[in-house]
């Protein structure tokens, strides 16, 4: 298992690109193009883009952003587009990439890290406690769970 910073594996960018774009399918591709492409060398620790790679497959997706396109703008970083192949569901790899998102969360002097989801029951197995309901620009809502980074 290897996780992939896009950041420090530019090389990977556009392997990323179409990996986020195919499996969320929902959000406007040249989003995570823009995204992805200009996080490379951006002046700040964020974002950041993650690839989890499993005997040279690419099973799973993860970043770790400003704002997950939510109303509570007071709350930062944010993991998001985590996904995890169907296949390889189970094996909670989505861990890895959480705890690399944690990581490189508290490397950088955040104390807290946040994630929206309409998952219940899921992210609290690695420690997320639900702190809320937040707001999208699309009128929909989504659970917010947040985690203190020790």
């Amino acid at each position: 298992m290897r996780i992939i910073s896009i950041r420090e594996n530019p090389n990977y960018r556009d392997i990323a690109i179409e990996y986020f774009q195919r499996n969320w399918k929902s959000v406007w591709p040249i989003i995570y193009e823009d995204a992805i492409s200009n996080s490379i060398n951006a002046k700040n620790d964020l974002p950041q883009w993650y690839l989890l790679e499993k005997e040279n497959e690419i099973i799973g997706c993860a970043g770790l952003i400003t704002n997950d396109f939510i109303s509570r703008g007071d709350l930062y970083p944010w993991v998001c587009a985590l996904y995890i192949e169907e296949k390889e569901r189970g094996n909670a790899y989505s861990s890895l990439l959480l705890n690399k998102a944690k990581s490189d969360s508290k490397k950088s002097g955040y104390h807290n890290l946040y994630l929206c989801t309409e998952h219940i029951g899921l992210y609290e197995k690695f420690g997320f406690e639900y702190i809320g309901q937040g707001y999208h620009p699309w009128e929909e809502e989504s659970r917010i769970y947040g985690i203190e980074l020790q």
